[in-house]
């Protein structure tokens, strides 16, 4: 409550007596203690729910006032959980569109659907779309998930390979990105074993790491073309790997944001090969 007061710039006691009111109005409870924390009661839940709809109504509106006078910014905000979202996508928009700036954040899954509700961003682009009745989400791409070996591997030769068989091998898992880590773990618990990791790296240590024969490594195949890495299928799960844009749902992008979500959707879909094993 103390925080609350200072982000307010008010006494403590103001907003305890601020609350006081508005609990008294609405005939309910909005806070409840539990210990020494305080969190929204259900009825805070709702209420917070319908204030933040009255919030974007007021984004819309002034949206469009800003529209009318020609004051919209060119600088679109968008946040990713991985930075491979966004490669040769952004450089072809930016050659379309010089005049416009794009700011770029790398944030976990969690974090960009808050930043997304509090308008801090535009656009998110992360795993699976993001569950919430305020965000609206569509899937971009089903990636196709291999194997990769060190060429001298002694599974190198196939075309492809359980994963149960690599169950005693050394793997190497993609840092910084805790929703892709998760999802290959869970590959691997599937298949009867909890990966040995003793390495995690970013993509292009990964690389360095993969050539001194030092692990294996389950990666989406669009890492492993831009890598040029040894990569064979998976024969027994075919796993994918979804990649989901988001923004909130209801709210007015500006023609700028717009026109990006479009053809950020575009893009993927024109470049699905890439994606995909066999095409």
């Amino acid at each position: 409550m103390s925080k609350a007061a200072k982000q307010l710039n008010i006494a403590q006691p103001s907003l305890s007596l601020t609350i006081k009111r508005l609990e008294d109005e609405l005939e309910t409870k909005l806070f409840e203690r539990r210990g020494r924390n305080i969190q929204l009661s259900s009825s805070g839940i709702i209420l917070l729910k319908h204030v933040n709809r009255i919030f974007t109504e007021i984004e819309n509106a002034q949206m469009e006032i800003q529209s009318d006078e020609r004051q919209i910014s060119n600088t679109i905000r968008i946040s990713i959980s991985n930075a491979r979202f966004l490669i040769g996508l952004i450089s072809r928009y930016i050659n379309l569109f010089p005049e416009l700036k794009v700011h770029q954040g790398i944030k976990e899954k969690s974090d960009i659907m808050s930043s997304l509700k509090k308008g801090e961003i535009d656009l998110g682009i992360a795993g699976h779309p993001i569950e919430d009745e305020e965000i609206e989400s569509c899937v971009l791409v089903n990636e196709d998930i291999v194997l990769v070996l060190p060429l001298n591997h002694k599974f190198a030769g196939k075309s492809e390979l359980s994963l149960r068989e690599l169950e005693n091998e050394p793997f190497i898992s993609l840092a910084d990105n805790e929703e892709y880590s998760e999802f290959t773990k869970n590959l691997c618990k599937n298949s009867g074993f909890i990966p040995n990791n003793i390495f995690e790296v970013d993509s292009y240590l990964l690389l360095e790491i993969i050539k001194v024969n030092q692990g294996v490594s389950l990666l989406p195949i669009s890492v492993c073309r831009q890598l040029k890495l040894n990569y064979i299928k998976i024969a027994d799960i075919s796993p994918t790997y979804t990649i989901s844009l988001s923004w909130v749902k209801g709210k007015l992008l500006s023609p700028s944001a717009k026109n990006f979500r479009d053809f950020i959707i575009e893009y993927y879909k024109d470049n699905y090969r890439m994606f995909k094993v066999n095409q």
